[in-house]
């Protein structure tokens, strides 16, 4: 038996170690906005806040800055949690940090979504993206470029309306993921998360929001309101994507980032 441990252990540290230090080698890409008073919010949610408590030279000549900030979980770069619509979901500190971090892949949808603003990705996207790379790598994040990041911050060009309320709501015109296609990610593929470069993941005209509820079944979470994905390959990077660590949270503020070796 000792025999036998003493091998294992010196199987386990001849190996080379994959570093983390080669997982965050490369370029740098950030795929988030900004948060400010120009962030994109859902029509009935309220805007970003920033308030300075303090900023310049104290009574002892020593520079010193804080402010606070108020914001919806939901808006700018931030992390559908799965309790977003799923009642026995993972909340946003209970995501475990392994899906948020993995290898990435771009599904390019950019010319159909420029001549049809209500255009949901299918599985024919993800079928004509594998015939011409190969299969999507298991436990990947999936990000999906519509174009419309270059929309922000214009309201009205990015959701289809710059009217506020609950009436502004059934007036929401851009991409996103058809259920139909979650579904067939679920059930053929392994992956890790999803995100794409609009407001939701589900189209801006679902009232039933069937995609979210179809990822968040199965607590696979979802980034919205991506920046960059333009600088991205098609695949051959990888993802960290860090949500704001909000107990009980069914979103939050994201900071996400790719690294291109």
């Amino acid at each position: 038996m000792k025999k036998l441990l003493l091998t294992f252990l010196l199987l386990v540290y001849s190996q080379p170690i994959m570093s983390q230090e080669s997982f965050l080698k490369g370029k740098y890409i950030d795929l988030t906005h900004p948060f400010d008073e120009s962030t994109i919010y859902w029509p009935t949610e309220q805007d970003f806040k920033l308030e300075k408590e303090f900023s310049g030279f104290t009574e002892k000549n020593y520079y010193y800055s804080a402010n606070r900030f108020c914001t919806p979980e939901h808006g700018g770069t931030h992390i559908d949690a799965p309790i977003h619509f799923s009642k026995k979901g993972q909340t946003v500190d209970q995501i475990p940090l392994d899906q948020l971090i993995g290898t990435g892949v771009l599904i390019d949808v950019l010319k159909k979504c420029e001549k049809d603003p209500d255009y949901q990705v299918s599985v024919q996207d993800f079928e004509a993206w594998e015939s011409q790379h190969g299969p999507i790598p298991p436990h990947a994040i999936i990000l999906l470029r519509t174009g419309y990041s270059k929309y922000w911050p214009d309201r009205k060009k990015y959701l289809g309306t710059d009217e506020r309320g609950k009436a502004a709501i059934a007036k929401l015109h851009f991409p996103g993921l058809a259920s139909e296609a979650a579904k067939w990610l679920m059930e053929k593929r392994s992956i890790k998360a999803v995100g794409l470069d609009t407001a939701s993941i589900d189209y801006g005209q679902s009232t039933l929001f069937e995609t979210h509820r179809t990822l968040f079944e199965k607590n696979i979470p979802a980034f919205e309101n991506l920046a960059s994905l333009e600088k991205l390959p098609t695949k051959g990077f990888n993802v960290i994507a860090l949500p704001m660590k909000i107990k009980g949270g069914s979103g939050g503020p994201l900071r996400i980032i790719a690294i291109i070796p």
